[in-house]
C-alpha cells in the first residue's frame, strides 16, 4: 500500500492548516498516513534550525502575514499568538503515540490538540487540558495518559525525532514519500502529485 510517512510537531500552525488536506489527499489516493509526531526543538538542534522566539522580527512578523493569507485561502482560523503558545509537547505527542499503538485512529486526536492551542486559547502541556481532550474524543483519557509515560511511548518519540532528522527533515509539518521530502503544508499538492505517478 502506499504509505505517507507525516513528521509533525504537535505545536505547529502550520500542521493544522494542512491536516484536513492530508487526509482527503490520502482517501484520494487510497494511500496510508503513518503519523509521527517529533520533539521539533531537537530537529532544529540537530539540523540548523532556528525556534519562532529566538528568529528576526522581520521573520516573526512575515509569519503572522503568511498565515493570514493562507487563513484567508483556506477559510480556517488560527490565532497567531495565542496565549499558550508553543508550551513543551511532549506529553501530547507521546499521547498521539499511544493512541496509536493502540490501534485508536489519531486524526481527529491530533487536530483537536492542535485547534486546544491555535484556536481555542488552551496549553497543550497541561495534563489536565489534554485529558479534557482526550474525554473530548470519546477516549479512555485514563488509559491513554497512563501509556504516553510508559518507556514504549517515550522511546517511540524518540525514534520518530531520529527517523525524521535520518530522512532530512528540518521542519513541520513534513510528508516523506518513497524516499522524497515534501516540506510545509504548501507542498501538498507536489506530494499528491507522487503519490498518483507512483504504482
Amino acid at each position: 500500500m502506499k504509505t505517507i510517512d507525516y513528521y509533525f510537531w504537535l505545536n505547529s500552525d502550520w500542521a493544522y492548516l494542512g491536516a484536513d488536506r492530508l487526509e482527503a489527499l490520502a482517501a484520494r489516493q487510497q494511500a496510508r498516513i503513518r503519523y509521527l509526531p517529533v520533539d521539533l526543538p531537537e530537529v532544529y538542534a540537530r539540523t540548523g534550525g532556528v525556534l519562532l522566539g529566538q528568529r528576526a522580527p522581520e521573520r516573526r512578523a512575515y509569519r503572522v502575514i503568511e498565515l493570514a493569507r493562507w487563513c484567508r485561502k483556506l477559510g480556517i482560523h488560527v490565532n497567531p499568538t495565542p496565549a499558550y503558545m508553543c508550551p513543551d509537547a511532549g506529553l501530547a505527542s507521546r499521547i498521539v503515540i499511544a493512541a496509536d499503538a493502540a490501534g485508536l485512529p489519531v486524526a481527529a486526536l491530533y487536530k483537536a490538540i492542535l485547534a486546544a492551542e491555535w484556536c481555542e486559547e488552551r496549553d497543550i502541556s497541561s495534563p489536565d487540558t489534554l485529558r479534557a481532550i482526550l474525554r473530548e474524543q470519546g477516549l479512555d483519557a485514563g488509559a491513554l495518559m497512563a501509556a504516553a509515560e510508559q518507556p514504549a511511548a517515550r522511546r517511540a518519540y524518540r525514534d520518530n525525532t531520529d527517523a525524521a532528522v535520518a530522512a532530512g527533515v528540518f521542519g513541520s509539518p513534513s510528508y516523506v514519500y518513497r524516499g522524497e521530502l515534501f516540506w510545509g503544508q504548501d507542498r501538498l499538492e507536489m506530494l499528491e502529485e507522487a503519490v498518483a505517478a507512483s504504482r
